[in-house]
């Protein structure tokens, strides 16, 4: 049973890599990919091989079956004490945290239903595309729970906090064209194109300087939590570091030139 049981948790979240581009799929498609702490940690695991692994640049987020992911599990908190419900939401926390801090671009494509904490693991995400079909909502207080595992600190700085507080409070779930407008996504693909679609977003980020991209997003991560000057000032301190990259000599020849450039990486 033991051996079972760890068969299981093992296939709970899948890996793939294909020409750059790591799939992590969360894979409990009879749970509607509910989150529980065994998915949560085989998640870290991956990412952890993602981030390792010198073939991979960018990493793809998904759902298994018809969902992203439903959120946490409601049978496993209704049957767990106070304490390990905070255990559980912790673990998420430095799972979202992994996500959004990640060293590579990480994209999650939205299948079906994206709702609470599975919500909270695509807010950690650089970019989000959702299936034209896709649900997404934070239905925490219709249970009489809270958003736990990063959705109160994330959702309002990528919709504002009025949006943010409608969605925390009513719990209701939007469309995908809504959540375009909001800004809580950022593209939206036909069920069957999701993959495709997203994909090629990934692929059009891949295209730039590897490191012009990466000091890009740390400078837009960290500075959401300085004042404006502070954040300003490090966007300048980042432009002067990148100006001394063998890409940005690479990057402004290729301009001067009007060839295309062929990136280091360094």
């Amino acid at each position: 049973m033991k051996e079972d049981r760890e068969f299981q948790d093992a296939q709970c979240v899948l890996y793939a890599e294909d020409d750059g581009i790591a799939r992590i799929t969360l894979h409990r498609p009879h749970a509607l990919n509910a989150i529980d702490n065994a998915l949560l940690q085989r998640l870290g695991q991956l990412l952890d091989r993602a981030e390792a692994s010198d073939a991979v640049s960018a990493v793809i987020l998904t759902g298994a079956g018809q969902a992203f992911s439903a959120g946490a599990d409601i049978k496993t908190l209704r049957a767990a004490t106070p304490l390990q419900v905070r255990e559980l939401a912790r673990l998420a926390v430095q799972v979202t945290g992994r996500i959004e801090a990640f060293g590579k671009p990480v994209v999650a494509a939205l299948n079906g239903v994206a709702f609470g904490g599975g919500l909270e693991l695509a807010e950690a995400c650089m970019i989000r595309v959702a299936a034209a079909d896709a649900r997404l909502g934070h239905p925490e207080v219709r249970i009489g729970a809270v958003a736990g595992f990063g959705g109160t600190t994330r959702l309002a700085r990528l919709v504002g906090k009025g949006r943010a507080a409608e969605m925390l409070l009513r719990g209701r779930a939007i469309d995908a064209q809504e959540a375009l407008r909001i800004g809580l996504v950022q593209g939206i693909a036909a069920p069957d194109r999701l993959m495709a679609e997203t994909e090629a977003m990934v692929r059009d980020i891949l295209a730039q300087s590897p490191v012009a991209v990466r000091l890009t997003w740390e400078a837009l991560h960290r500075g959401l939590n300085m004042t404006l000057e502070e954040s300003a000032q490090l966007g300048a301190d980042y432009f002067g570091l990148v100006a001394a990259s063998e890409d940005f000599r690479i990057g402004t020849t290729a301009f001067v030139e009007k060839a295309q450039p062929a990136w280091s990486g360094r």
